[in-house]
């Protein structure tokens, strides 16, 4: 699910105050400045430092069980 532009044009990262852009699946926000993917969940940003996992962990699949809620 895409978010919409206006909400995205103002979220920025908790940590830092950086712009976030969706990853190529639309499943998370990705900071480039902490490289970081924020999770989406039901079309949902979930905005916080501790939900959020690195880009690496995110590339080995980490997504998966962020959908779940396990992580």
């Amino acid at each position: 699910m895409a978010i919409d532009k206006e909400l995205l044009d103002i979220l920025v990262s908790p940590k830092t105050k950086a712009p976030v852009v969706p990853t190529e699946d639309g499943e998370g926000l990705y900071c480039e400045q902490e490289r970081m993917v924020y999770p989406i969940r039901d079309g949902i940003p979930i905005m916080l430092v501790e939900e959020a996992v690195s880009f690496d962990e995110w590339q080995r699949g980490k997504r998966e069980a962020i959908k779940r809620g396990a992580v």
